[in-house]
């Protein structure tokens, strides 16, 4: 652990007001739904999570220790680590407990709902380029991180290690620079841990220290925190941590970022927001604005990788007046899909049930006394009419006696113009 001087730099960071604050100390901001529609998520709008208070690092005095099962122990300055070759991927971040509040029963934890997570671009270095400089023995099986974020009270250092085959992984990196700026306070300055695919708790931030181990790190963070079922369980059961499986890959999930719950406005109804899955792509989304009866594949964005999460959008225009329930449904390259149940855990880990975002539709004032008195809706959802047609048709029902007021004859235009 790095006990260096305290200095904040100017570069941008995650901005509280923007955010949801779950915690304002130690920092835990969530993004709200609206972020579902950046391509890559803005840094003032990139969630936090911290299990301890923010450390303030001098770069002047930072360095990065590697150590353990090496064959020459190696210390790091930051101008040392930019001369390995540089690299740059797209990734999701996800907290663990995203989605933890929508568990029943409820468990303990902060209470994420959909925003614990965001899609940056990340700059830095291979982690196995580092680990190369230091040589790694033949008898390691693990690596350790360490940051310099130090522990409230009595709790244990927050450390984690990751198989040797992920810090081996090429795409696995060390990165000081996120959305083409020096990597912000809140997300790790100087330097922090990218594990592409795989859950936030092992992309460990404030980077000071990395241990080559021949075993599976059994601190605190490792051998009882982070760690799930690697079978069902009934809700409610409690399981000793011996019994669970440390968390890692994400599964595949998607999130509605518009509509919002309660009366949709305006028409064609957009239906958009993101999707993302581990090391293996999204490579589809459906929704459904029945309830899940039927699905209709949405056009995906770009793709900016395979561990990026991609935006898709599609678009509805209800015919009748009522409550829906609209829902997606990703699916990625490994044949895996979104499930519509979810498997509960005792610590609230990889919620990734298909989102399901119950909205109303009402027709616009004075549609159902002008026009469904005599039509059916099905006669006005054929006509396929521009603007200005629709314009002399109301006119001709006005002068027929179609009951259109004043004030309700722009809405109505409005709507009917959509139905193309």
């Amino acid at each position: 652990m790095a006990g260096v001087a305290s200095r904040l730099r100017a570069a941008a960071d995650t901005d509280p007001a923007l955010m949801i604050v779950r915690s304002p100390k130690p920092t835990d901001l969530e993004m709200p739904l609206s972020g579902f529609n950046d391509a890559i998520t803005p840094i003032e709008r990139f969630f936090v999570r911290c299990h301890t208070y923010t450390p303030q690092v001098d770069l002047k005095a930072w360095n990065l220790k590697v150590e353990g099962l090496v064959t020459r122990p190696v210390t790091l300055a930051m101008a040392e680590l930019k001369k390995l070759p540089r690299v740059e991927l797209v990734t999701v971040v996800e907290c663990a407990g995203n989605g933890r509040s929508f568990y029943q029963p409820r468990v303990p934890g902060t209470q994420w709902a959909y925003g614990s997570v965001g899609n940056g671009k990340w700059t830095g270095v291979r982690l196995k380029d580092v680990l190369a400089k230091a040589g790694v023995k033949d008898s390691a099986k693990h690596v350790l991180f360490d940051g310099a974020d130090e522990p409230l009270g009595k709790m244990e250092d927050f450390r984690r290690s990751i198989p040797i085959e992920k810090a081996m992984d090429p795409d696995t990196m060390l990165a000081f620079a996120m959305n083409g700026q020096e990597l912000p306070v809140q997300h790790g300055f100087p330097l922090r841990v990218v594990v592409p695919g795989w859950a936030s708790d092992s992309w460990v931030k404030w980077l000071t220290r990395i241990e080559v181990l021949d075993h599976e790190y059994d601190g605190f963070w490792m051998k009882t925190a982070y760690r799930h079922p690697p079978k069902p369980v009934a809700p409610g059961t409690a399981v000793d941590p011996a019994q669970m499986v440390p968390v890692t890959d994400l599964g595949v999930k998607s999130v509605i970022a518009t509509p919002l719950l309660g009366p949709v406005v305006g028409l064609p109804v957009k239906i958009s927001g993101a999707a993302w899955s581990n090391a293996s792509p999204v490579v589809g989304v459906d929704v459904s604005v029945d309830g899940g009866k039927t699905w209709n594949a949405a056009a995906l964005g770009k793709d900016l990788g395979r561990y990026s999460w991609r935006l898709f959008e599609t678009s509805w225009t209800p015919r009748v007046e009522g409550e829906y329930v609209i829902m997606s449904r990703a699916r990625n390259a490994a044949g895996a899909v979104q499930p519509m149940e979810q498997e509960w855990n005792p610590s609230g880990y990889l919620w990734n049930v298909v989102h399901r975002v119950p909205v109303q539709f009402a027709y616009p004032p004075g549609y159902r006394e002008a026009c469904l008195s005599c039509h059916d809706g099905h006669m006005m959802v054929q006509q396929r009419l521009t603007r200005a047609q629709w314009e002399r048709e109301v006119d001709k029902m006005v002068r027929w006696g179609a009951p259109v007021k004043a004030e309700q004859r722009e809405g109505i235009l409005q709507y009917l113009e959509r139905f193309k």
